[in-house]
């Protein structure tokens, strides 16, 4: 907890203004955290500065495959507040179709954002946290990455390189005390998975709902809130995990 004697943490979150991006930086900002964004949302700098935080927003391209990317924001971040004690991405490039039907390109597409992304995140905000000897980092991957996925081969298999990228990055640095985990999403109700499902047609979505066991698409609220967890600094003891939020699919 933050109290007027220690100062406030610092997270960086790499894109405000996608998926559970807005909704993790307001629980964050919530739990005593300054915040250092890229893309925030409209409304979403005033929201966050309403509940005390102070905001740093980061001229920043979302590609993270760009490795001048990750660097800019954790040197945005630095620059700023001095440190980094948090810090989360979502990265990924859906490639769908039969691998038998699958070209290069295909893979490389889904190489470049699924695994070359994430790489380049973690070889940025992993380096101050080292030397800081302390720092949590978190992966929003897929849940697609744990299992075989018909009709998405080549960006399940990208997705499991980059959910095992995590557990040897957290292996290698674990004895500094960084932490690294991710979290693989599926069924989220956002509008780029609905669209990309067609699921905001009400038949649809209920045929979505039915592959999902606990039978309806998670909110980016509640994803935001099991995410703080391995960011807020509350558990100190937890890292190489990957874990699932898919409602059960995995």
């Amino acid at each position: 907890m933050t109290t007027d004697a220690s100062p406030r943490r610092v997270a960086l979150i790499a894109d405000a203004g996608f998926f559970v991006g807005p909704a993790l930086a307001r629980v964050l900002a919530a739990r005593g955290h300054d915040l250092a964004l890229a893309n925030p949302e409209d409304g979403l700098v005033a929201d966050l500065e309403g509940l005390g935080a102070t905001v740093e927003v980061i001229d920043a391209p979302r590609d993270l495959a760009d490795p001048a990317t990750a660097d800019a924001l954790v040197a945005g971040t630095l620059a700023r507040y001095g440190r980094i004690d948090a810090a989360c991405a979502f990265s990924g490039q859906i490639v769908i179709g039969r691998f038998t039907d699958s070209s290069l390109d295909d893979l490389q597409r889904v190489v470049r954002g699924c695994l070359e992304a994430p790489y380049h995140f973690l070889k940025a905000v992993t380096a101050p946290m080292v030397a800081a000897g302390e720092g949590q980092v978190l992966l929003l991957t897929s849940a697609a990455g744990a299992r075989p996925t018909p009709g998405a081969p080549l960006y399940s298999s990208a997705r499991a390189a980059a959910n095992m990228l995590v557990k040897n990055v957290a292996g290698e640095i674990a004895r500094t005390g960084v932490q690294v985990n991710a979290v693989g999403t599926n069924f989220m109700d956002f509008p780029e998975f609905r669209r990309a499902n067609g699921a905001d047609d009400p038949e649809v979505r209920a045929k979505i709902e039915s592959r999902v066991p606990m039978r309806r698409l998670g909110t980016v609220e509640e994803c935001a809130a099991f995410c703080a967890a391995f960011l807020d600094g509350s558990s100190r003891f937890t890292t190489g995990q990957f874990v699932g939020y898919a409602g059960g699919w995995v």
